[in-house]
């Protein structure tokens, strides 16, 4: 307990308030790190968190985007999926500053620095974020239940609804747990593609040629909003709420140099993680191209296709059981941490303080309300749809929770000597500014008509 006063008692002269309860408070802290021995030995206690980031990156949102564009595009889209990737590693590394130089996730911070005109509109907004991928995973979940047993996906929709248990079982027996499980789930996605991908045999040296960019991305409509739909897949809202409270379960010292080295141990873990999370994404585009684009096939979107196409294109009956558990696996996953950043946003805007299961089953029925009725009124080709729209929704919320962040780590007032660099608020600044004017033009071929 002396260390949570500690840590959220510690005056910094840009912030309103001295005191904030911190979000997430049952795991606050509890992480036990090593204040001295080798750097690796430092590094074990702080690996976590980034793979809890890593999951938002590979959600069965992003699969829907990522194999549409490798159907559509072949591996033209590699480059986004990179692009992107990018992107992440910079924004978490300045997510895990805020989080441990300030004793503030970006939710708390928000609610700090601006007044209520400001900060409640900013919450409205990063709920409907945290819905849309809520959205993607109870779809996606549901696919995977249906793939693998058969289940109808309006009753795999409401199946999902029971993940509270889980959650709350794992958090009961501490947060290392729930980092495990994390890690377990994501062994298991590697295994099931990196098998897949070696039955579909690419062409490597298209696969190469693909992570080069090309200006076709901004002037071929559809192409854009495939690419913003990865974009809004990848770098998620939701993940820069998360990772500023997740980071705070460590239990790092109060000096400048303590913390200097906690978010330096913090922004290796993320990056590690977000790597790994790179290789999924191009996997799953790689195959889609590998498989589908290759054959002709170029309008694959839905999941159930996937999984139907995959045995007679690689010539193995075990290739559609490999997705289904990976994309089963995938969502379990995205639902854990879906849970903490609702969680975070809700605690750290407004202060609310429910008890995990309703919190769960609070964000699961909205999310389930639009899910059930697609999936009853159109069927497959509905979620297929309404997965792609959500991460084009998650792309037009980013620069909302992206400029405070950069503000913040930018202000000296706030963060006081473990202030951004220079260079890193500036290609911050940039990545905002590009997001922005992405998603102005998707707005302008959206309403115009031009986009698909």
């Amino acid at each position: 307990m002396d260390a949570l006063a500690s840590k959220t008692t510690a005056p910094i002269d840009g912030w309103r308030r001295d005191r904030l309860r911190p979000s997430l408070s049952e795991v606050f802290g509890t992480v036990k790190t090593r204040p001295s021995g080798p750097f690796w030995r430092k590094l074990l206690a702080f690996l976590g968190p980034g793979y809890l980031i890593a999951v938002g990156y590979m959600d069965p949102g992003n699969w829907a985007t990522s194999l549409a564009g490798g159907s559509k595009f072949g591996y033209a889209l590699l480059t986004i999926a990179l692009l992107s990737n990018i992107m992440a590693i910079l924004l978490q590394a300045l997510c895990a500053r805020l989080g441990i130089a300030s004793g503030r996730d970006l939710a708390q911070a928000c609610r700090d620095a601006f007044p209520r005109a400001v900060s409640w509109p900013l919450w409205v907004l990063a709920e409907i974020a945290i819905c849309a991928t809520d959205v993607a995973e109870v779809i996606g979940t549901a696919i995977g239940l249906n793939l693998l047993f058969g289940i109808p996906l309006e009753l795999g929709v409401l199946i999902t609804a029971l993940d509270v248990f889980l959650i709350l079982w794992l958090q009961n027996l501490g947060f290392r747990y729930v980092e495990a499980f994390i890690v377990t789930l994501l062994g298991v996605i590697a295994v099931c593609f990196g098998i897949q991908i070696a039955l579909a045999d690419p062409q490597w040296g298209e696969v190469i040629r693909g992570f080069a960019p090309t200006t076709e991305i901004v002037t071929n409509p559809e192409m854009l909003y495939l690419a913003l739909g990865i974009i809004g897949a990848t770098v998620m809202p939701h993940n820069l709420y998360l990772h500023s409270g997740v980071v705070q379960t460590r239990r790092f010292g109060e000096s400048v140099a303590e913390k200097r080295e906690a978010i330096n141990l913090a922004t290796v873990d993320s990056t590690i993680a977000l790597m790994f999370a790179l290789l999924i994404n191009a996997s799953i585009l790689i195959l889609a191209a590998a498989t589908f684009n290759k054959v002709g096939k170029t309008d694959i979107a839905e999941l159930e296709h996937v999984h139907s196409f995959l045995a007679p294109l690689l010539g193995s009956a075990i290739a559609p059981t490999l997705f289904g558990i990976a994309l089963l696996s995938c969502g379990l996953n995205s639902t854990v941490t879906a849970t903490l950043a609702g969680q975070i946003v809700m605690e750290g805007f407004v202060d609310i303080r429910l008890p995990a299961w309703a919190r769960r089953l609070t964000t699961r029925a909205i999310a389930i309300v639009p899910a059930a009725i697609v999936t009853i009124w159109y069927g497959e080709k509905g979620t297929a749809q309404l997965l792609i729209f959500s991460q084009v929704v998650l792309s037009l919320q980013l620069p909302f929770a992206i400029v405070p962040l950069v503000m913040f780590t930018a202000d000296r007032r706030k963060m006081g000597a473990l202030v951004a660099p220079r260079w890193v608020t500036l290609a911050a600044a940039i990545v905002a500014a590009i997001i922005i004017v992405l998603n102005v033009k998707l707005l302008v071929d959206f309403v115009t008509g031009a986009a698909g």
